[in-house]
C-alpha cells in the first residue's frame, strides 16, 4: 500500500522551544562539519557523514503578496538518511513589537506555491502540495526544528513570512519592529550505501538500524520490482518470519513513497512507471523489538517500449534547427532536447517519440516546439511521447501547456485524444479506467475531442525535472485512423502577465530568480484574477479625482506669492502642483490611469517639489537678505535633489531640509528680536491669525501623512495632506518684504547713497 508523505512528515516532526539560556551561534557562510557514525549491516558497517549548512538572517515582512516572503534554498545530497532544519527567529526591541506567529512553507524541487489569504487561483491552474510549519513568538528569540527521514535529494525551497499585512503604510526611517529569520540545515548521509541489483544481496535490519540500499532506474523501464525473502533471526536462526517493512522512494510533500509490510514468507513492492535516470532509495525496517532479522533482497526490471533509433543524421537536425531559427520572431538559444525515429515504418514501434526544440528567449521565458512542425500525429495503436526538460533556472516561472485538436478531420466522430503530463517518467499505458499516475508521483490527465477541441493547464513554479507528455487516440470503432494535435508548451514569468489589474515583477533570492504578480485596485489572487475585493470603476475614478484635484489648492499660495513678489517661491509651488497632479494620475491602479511621462520621473519630481516647497517657504519666513536667501534656495535644492536620488522615501530627506530651514528662521528671528529688544514678529495679530493656524495645519498634515495613512483610506488621507500643506503655505507665507536691508542702494562715482534705516521699525509684519 502507498504511504502518504505528509503523514510520514507529521510523525517525524519535532518542535523544540528554546526556554533555556543556550546561546545560538549563527554561521555566516556554508560550514561543513563531518564526523563518522556507523550502522551495522551484513558483514560490514554503513558510514554516515554529517554536513551542516546555514543561510544569512533575513528580515521578515507581513504578507501582502508573494514578494513579501523570504525565500531560501537548501540542497540535500544523495543518500541523505535524515535532514534536520533549525529555524531561529529573533524579534527586535521596538516599542510597537507585538506577538506574531511566523509561518513557513517547504517544497521540494521548486518554490512553494502558497495562498495564505485564501484567494482564488486563475482557471486551469494546478498547484503542488507543500509542508506548512508555524513558529509562535513567545520570547525575543524562538527556535523550532523539523526532522525529515529519507528526504528526496535535490533542492528544497523554504518560504517564511509574518501574518497578513494590515494595510498600514509605514514610512521609511520611523521606528518599526523587526523579525530576523535564519534557517540552518543539518543532514546525515550514507557514503557507502549498497547498490541493489538482480543478484540477491543478504542484508540485516533491526528496529534501531534499518537496512538502506539504493537502485538505479535506467531510461525506458516500465516497471520495477523489489523482493524480500529468506528471513532468519540471528537469535536461534528461526526461519520463516519476515516481520519487516519495505519502503521504496524518498519523502517529499509531493509524495514519492511506496510501503509494503512483509508477511511470513516475504514481500514484494512493484513500481509501475518508475522515475527514469535516477536513484531510488530502498529501506527495510524491522518492527520486532530487540531482534535483528537477516533477509535476502533483489530487484527486477521490466523494460517497456523503446522508440526507434534516430532516423536522420546529425546534419539533418542541424539544418532543421537552422530552418526553425530563421523563422522565429524572437531571438533565443535553441537545442534539440529529444530525439526520435521517423513517423513512417511504425509497425516495429510501440511508441512515437517526437523530437522537441528548446529555445531560451529571455529570463524565465523558454519555449518548446516539435522540430518537425507544430502539428503532431496521434494514433490509437501506440502513444506519442514528447519530452520537456526543465532546469532550475526555469522553475521560477509558470509552465503553460495548451493542446489543440485539429477538427478538420471529418472522421473523428466520438473519438478523443487522451493526454498525460507527468514528471520524472512518462505514463505510456493510457486508458479510461486507470488514473494518470506514475509509480511515485501523480500526473495530470487531459482530454480533447470535437466538443472540447482545446485545453490549457498552468503550473506555477514547476518542479525541476524532465516532464513528459503522452498522447493517444481512443475511439469506438476499430478503424480510427490518425489525428493531429498541436501541443504548445512554454515557460513564462507570470500567468498571462498578471492581467489588467496586476504587474509581473521579477524577484531575486540570492542568485535564484523567480516572478510573482502584484495586484492593484483591490484585485487579488495568484494571477490578480480574484475580484472579491476589487474596486469599482466609480471608486477608481473618485480616487484619481481626489488625489489630483486636491493639488489645485496650491493655486492660492501661487497667487499670494506672485502678489507679494515672491516669484521664486511661486515657481516652486507651480512645479509641485503640476508634478503632484500628474504623478497621482499615473500612480492609480486599474483603468483610470494617465501618464504624461515615465512613472519614475513623475515620482521623483513630485517628491523633489514637495520638499523644496517646504524649504523655500521656511526660508522666506526667515526674512534674510535676498542675495543670501536665493543662494540658500539654490544650494538647498541641489542637496535635496541629490538626497532624493539616493533615497527618495527616506525620513531624513524630508526632515533634514525642514530642520535646517527652521534653524535658519529661528536664528534670524532671534537676531531681529535681540536687535529690537522685543519679540519678533512683534504683532500679536500675526501670531494668532497667521503663524499659529499655519503651524497647526502643517503639524496636523504631517501627523496624517505619517500615522494615519493606510491602503484603504489612502485616497482620503493623502488628499487631506495636500489640502493641509497648501493651507499652511497660505498662512505662513510672510507679507511683502519692505525691509531696507533688502533695498537696492545705487552707487555714484564709487560712493553708496545713504537712506534712513528707521523705516524698518514700521515694517508691517
Amino acid at each position: 500500500m502507498r504511504c502518504d508523505a505528509l503523514e510520514e512528515n507529521k510523525r517525524v516532526f519535532v518542535r523544540e522551544k528554546n526556554n533555556n539560556n543556550m546561546e545560538i551561534h549563527f554561521l555566516p557562510s556554508l560550514l561543513v562539519l563531518s564526523f563518522i557514525a556507523t550502522a551495522f549491516g551484513d558483514g560490514g558497517e554503513l558510514t554516515l557523514v554529517q554536513e551542516l549548512s546555514s543561510k544569512p538572517a533575513q528580515k521578515l515582512s507581513r504578507y501582502g503578496w508573494y514578494g513579501n516572503i523570504r525565500l531560501t534554498m537548501f540542497h540535500i545530497p544523495d543518500d541523505t538518511v535524515v535532514a534536520r532544519w533549525l529555524f531561529t527567529v529573533t524579534r527586535g526591541s521596538g516599542f510597537n513589537c507585538g506577538t506574531h506567529n511566523v509561518t513557513m512553507y517547504m517544497r521540494w524541487g521548486a518554490p512553494p506555491v502558497i495562498d495564505p489569504v485564501g484567494r482564488l487561483f486563475p482557471n486551469n491552474t494546478v498547484t503542488s502540495p507543500v509542508l506548512s510549519l508555524n513558529l509562535p513568538m513567545t520570547s525575543s528569540q524562538s527556535n523550532t526544528t523539523f526532522n525529515l527521514s529519507n528526504p528526496a535529494p535535490g533542492d528544497w525551497y523554504l518560504a517564511a513570512h509574518l501574518p497578513r499585512d494590515d494595510g498600514r503604510i509605514e514610512h521609511k526611517g520611523f521606528p518599526s519592529c523587526s523579525y530576523l529569520f535564519q534557517p540552518q540545515l543539518s543532514v546525515r548521509r550514507a557514503v557507502d550505501t549498497p547498490i541493489l541489483q538482480a543478484t540477491p544481496l543478504t542484508q540485516s535490519a533491526s528496529p534501531d538500524r534499518p537496512a538502506r540500499l539504493r537502485v538505479f532506474v535506467p531510461e525506458f523501464v516500465s516497471s520495477l520490482s523489489v523482493s524480500v525473502s529468506g528471513c532468519t533471526w540471528w537469535e536461534g536462526l528461526v526461519n520463516g518470519d519476515c516481520s519487516l517493512s519495505l519502503t521504496l522512494g524518498s519523502s517529499s510533500p509531493q509524495g514519492g513513497l511506496v510501503r509494503v509490510n512483509c508477511s511470513l514468507i516475504g514481500c514484494s513492492a512493484v513500481l509501475l512507471a518508475p522515475p527514469w535516470n535516477t536513484w531510488i532509495r530502498v529501506t527495510v525496517d524491522s518492527y520486532h523489538s530487540n531482534r535483528t532479522t537477516a533477509f535476502s533482497i533483489s530487484v527486477n526490471y521490466t523494460v517497456g517500449c523503446k522508440p526507434q533509433s534516430v532516423g536522420m543524421s546529425g546534419d539533418d537536425y542541424i539544418n532543421r534547427l537552422h530552418g526553425n531559427s530563421s523563422t522565429t520572431t524572437s531571438p533565443g538559444n535553441g537545442s534539440v532536447v529529444a530525439e526520435a525515429g521517423r513517423h513512417n515504418n511504425v509497425s516495429s514501434e510501440c511508441v512515437w517519440s517526437v523530437p522537441v526544440l528548446r529555445e531560451e528567449l529571455d529570463v524565465l521565458s523558454v519555449r518548446f516546439s516539435p522540430i518537425n512542425g507544430p502539428n503532431v500525429t496521434v494514433t490509437h495503436t501506440h502513444p506519442t511521447l514528447l519530452t520537456y526538460p526543465l532546469n532550475t533556472q526555469s522553475t521560477g516561472g509558470t509552465l503553460n501547456l495548451e493542446i489543440t485538436l485539429n477538427t478538420t478531420n471529418a472522421t473523428l466522430g466520438n473519438s478523443s485524444v487522451m493526454a498525460c503530463f507527468s514528471s520524472w517518467a512518462p505514463v505510456l499505458a493510457l486508458n479510461y479506467s486507470h488514473p494518470c499516475h506514475t509509480g511515485l508521483f501523480s500526473a495530470i490527465g487531459l482530454s480533447v475531442n470535437v466538443s472540447v477541441p482545446g485545453t490549457v493547464i498552468r503550473l506555477p513554479f514547476p518542479q525541476a525535472a524532465t516532464w513528459y507528455l503522452t498522447l493517444q487516440l481512443f475511439c469506438n470503432s476499430s478503424d480510427c485512423g490518425n489525428v493531429t494535435v498541436t501541443p504548445q508548451l512554454h515557460v513564462s514569468a507570470c500567468i498571462e502577465d498578471c492581467g489588467t489589474y496586476g504587474e509581473c515583477r521579477l524577484l531575486r533570492s540570492f542568485s535564484y530568480l523567480y516572478a510573482a504578480c502584484v495586484c492593484k485596485a483591490g484585485w487579488s489572487g495568484w494571477g490578480c484574477t480574484d475580484d472579491i475585493t476589487a474596486q469599482s470603476y466609480g471608486r477608481q475614478l473618485t480616487a484619481v479625482l481626489l488625489l489630483t484635484l486636491s493639488n489645485l489648492l496650491f493655486i492660492p499660495p501661487i497667487v499670494i506669492a506672485v502678489r507679494r513678489c515672491y516669484i521664486t517661491e511661486a515657481s516652486v509651488y507651480l512645479f509641485t502642483m503640476f508634478f503632484s497632479t500628474f504623478y497621482h494620475a499615473c500612480d492609480q491602479p486599474g483603468l483610470t490611469v494617465m501618464c504624461i511621462m515615465d512613472y519614475d520621473t513623475l515620482q521623483y519630481c513630485d517628491f523633489l517639489g514637495s520638499v523644496c516647497s517646504m524649504w523655500v517657504t521656511v526660508l522666506c519666513m526667515a526674512r534674510v537678505r535676498d542675495t543670501f536667501k536665493h543662494m540658500l534656495f539654490m544650494l538647498g535644492t541641489l542637496l535635496i535633489a541629490m538626497s532624493m536620488q539616493l533615497d527618495r522615501r527616506g525620513l531624513w530627506n524630508m526632515l533634514g531640509p525642514i530642520l535646517c530651514a527652521v534653524l535658519a528662521m529661528v536664528t534670524s528671528w532671534v537676531y531681529r528680536g535681540l536687535k529690537r529688544k522685543q519679540c519678533y514678529p512683534p504683532s500679536w495679530r500675526r501670531w494668532v491669525l497667521f503663524l499659529l493656524p499655519g503651524l497647526a495645519s502643517a503639524l496636523v498634515g504631517v501627523c496624517v501623512y505619517v500615522f494615519a495613512e493606510t491602503e484603504d483610506n489612502y485616497l482620503y488621507t493623502h488628499s487631506l495632506w495636500h489640502v493641509l500643506v497648501a493651507s499652511s503655505v497660505v498662512f505662513l507665507l510672510p507679507p511683502r518684504e519692505t525691509d531696507s536691508m533688502n533695498t537696492w542702494s545705487p552707487g555714484v562715482c564709487g560712493y553708496t547713497l545713504c537712506h534712513s534705516t528707521k523705516e524698518e521699525l514700521y515694517t508691517v509684519t
